[in-house]
């Protein structure tokens, strides 16, 4: 007796053969591709990682520590760390406040709000230094009147901490605006329909809904706070032991050819943006877990 297969049944097994073989690769091409990724990464990640921490070990472990506690270094370690905890909550009120603004009302000049947002990402770093240079310096705009008031910005830590929170503010806005977008604003009305105050419904529905965006958010700006230089130089001065950051006492020493020192502080700044790191895969690893979750029920 011989079988025969309906040509129906026939037809669909040839389309998802062809399906089959259009979406997926030859097994070289596959391993190809992986391995220039890891060749790229190996080249430009891992390998300057290593870099670092043996220049900054190679010594041992007495040079690393003298190092990173000399009077200068440590003032740009505490300077960085005090920058960081000034701004990441500034730009996190700010950011939550805009994404709510922007997500659940509707005005004019919105689409302007968004684009001025996103400035920080398309002006160079250097250039608003300066232009903040030009704002504050003794010779600025406002020059005059700050001397009059006794009030320094450039030059002094103030400077430091508006530069920085510039170029930080849109991280945590960017990164909430579209998850609010999404969830919408029925939850929101309908706590406020059952009674309850703006701040509640804000701290009982909204926030718990953004929780995780707003964490990714922060961790993105601390990162770039703790990392940036260009417009830090402008506006700081380069004053050794009073106006460096990390970044800038990392050139210092790098300038002035003292490589394991430069290598010891360049191996915190490593090690606080590996944190970093792992802070944001274990929220971005809770965020896709969490949605499965949803998903599933």
């Amino acid at each position: 007796m011989s079988s025969s297969i309906p040509a129906n049944t026939a037809l669909t097994l040839d389309r998802a053969g062809s399906w089959k073989r259009a979406t997926e690769e030859p097994d070289w091409v596959r391993l190809s591709l992986i391995a220039v990724a890891l060749s790229f990464l190996a080249l430009f990640l891992v390998l300057p990682l290593l870099v670092v921490l043996y220049g900054a070990f190679e010594q041992g472990l007495g040079v690393w520590y003298a190092a990173v506690t000399e009077p200068d270094a440590a003032h740009a370690i505490r300077l960085t760390l005090l920058v960081v905890v000034i701004v990441v909550p500034i730009n996190m009120v700010f950011g939550v406040a805009i994404a709510w603004a922007i997500a659940k009302f509707e005005f004019r000049g919105k689409p302007l709000l968004l684009a001025v947002i996103d400035l920080p990402f398309a002006i160079s770093p250097v250039v608003v230094g300066l232009i903040f240079v030009i704002l504050f310096g003794s010779q600025g705009w406002l020059g005059d009147w700050l001397s009059a008031h006794n009030l320094r910005i450039i030059f002094a830590v103030p400077g430091i901490v508006i530069v920085i929170a510039f170029g930080t503010l849109p991280f945590v806005a960017r990164e909430l605006i579209p998850l609010m977008q999404q969830q919408g604003k029925q939850e929101e009305e309908a706590s406020l329909t059952l009674g309850a105050s703006g701040w509640k419904t804000f701290w009982y529905v909204t926030l718990p809904n953004i929780k995780w965006g707003l964490i990714y958010g922060v961790i993105l700006c601390n990162a770039r706070a703790m990392g940036e230089f260009g417009a830090v130089a402008i506006v700081s001065g380069r004053i050794r032991g009073e106006t460096n950051t990390m970044p800038l006492h990392i050139e210092v020493l790098y300038n002035e050819y003292m490589f394991t020192a430069a290598f010891a502080v360049s191996s915190i700044l490593t090690g606080l943006a590996l944190v970093t790191i792992a802070v944001k895969s274990f929220v971005e690893w809770h965020e896709h877990r969490s949605g499965e979750t949803g998903s599933s029920h």
